[in-house]
């Protein structure tokens, strides 16, 4: 019998989950379907109840539900714990419900494998402090930056980020107009800015020589924060596609056991994009 997956969202049209998947398990030779549902707000517990009474057996989770899914899940992998947000949930043998978060490890994986950009030692400024920036640091500051700050135009919601994690590494909270003055090698955007073609007021020396840049979000076009990138002398920019693949991959593991190739998926996603 086929196992059954999905994406649970509001709104939900646009997700790539679907196809993502479909190439995993043909490239694994995994006997998987995988659907999209969009789901009432207010609804996700009662909508999951009903898909896993059916014989599901996993689920990713995408906005506005992060948090529904971290309180429906019996258990929380310690990394969906620090998160304070669930993106993903597998059926265990014993019936119960597991919970874990693979945005942080899909972006720290496209960063360093599928880039090659470098993390340890560097001075890494994150922008933004909402539930997108919370699912990424604990698997950033794993990976030994020399500091991180966390900008955000509400400074107490960085400062208090920067403190909930100040045991996993160096980090300051700061507010946009306290950026002055201060370089950094890696800069990644995660707020959602880009959704509305915005960007946060940034320091136009914000970059080191090296300065690279990182935008959580990704279009067919180059994000608003990838063009200032690109104007402000980084050395390399890149959107958020291969993020959304390798946290896919992750998720792909935990539920059948085997690792995909993800490059060979970017590639096709891009292109899609690309050509409309």
């Amino acid at each position: 019998m086929t196992d059954q997956y999905a994406v649970f969202g509001n709104p939900v049209e646009h997700s790539k989950s679907p196809a993502i998947h479909a190439a995993f398990a043909s490239q694994t030779g995994q006997d998987l379907s995988y659907h999209k549902q969009q789901v009432a707000l207010g609804g996700f517990a009662e909508a999951a109840d009903a898909f896993f009474a059916a014989g599901g057996k996993g689920l990713n989770v995408t906005v506005p539900f992060k948090q529904d899914a971290y309180s429906y899940a019996a258990r929380l992998c310690p990394r969906a714990r620090h998160a304070g947000a669930v993106n993903t949930l597998a059926l265990q043998d014993d019936g119960t419900i597991l919970g874990d978060n693979t945005d942080g490890v899909g972006m720290v994986r496209d960063i360093l494998n599928n880039l090659g950009w470098e993390i340890r030692s560097k001075k890494v400024l994150v922008l933004g402090a909402g539930g997108a920036v919370r699912g990424v640091l604990e698997p950033l500051l794993e990976q030994l930056p020399q500091h991180v700050v966390i900008a955000n135009r509400t400074i107490d919601k960085a400062l208090q980020l920067a403190k909930g994690f100040a045991e996993m590494g160096y980090l300051l909270g700061c507010g946009f107009d306290m950026l002055a003055g201060q370089q950094f090698d890696l800069v990644i955007n995660g707020t959602s800015a880009s959704l509305s073609g915005e960007l946060p007021p940034l320091p136009s020396d914000l970059l080191t020589a090296d300065g690279h840049c990182y935008d959580l979000m990704y279009g067919a076009a180059p994000t608003p924060f990838i063009n200032w990138a690109r104007q402000h002398g980084a050395r390399a920019a890149s959107d958020g596609l291969g993020m959304l693949v390798e946290q896919a991959a992750e998720s792909f593991k935990l539920w059948r056991g085997v690792s995909p190739q993800t490059a060979p998926v970017i590639a096709s996603l891009r292109q899609s994009l690309t050509t409309g």
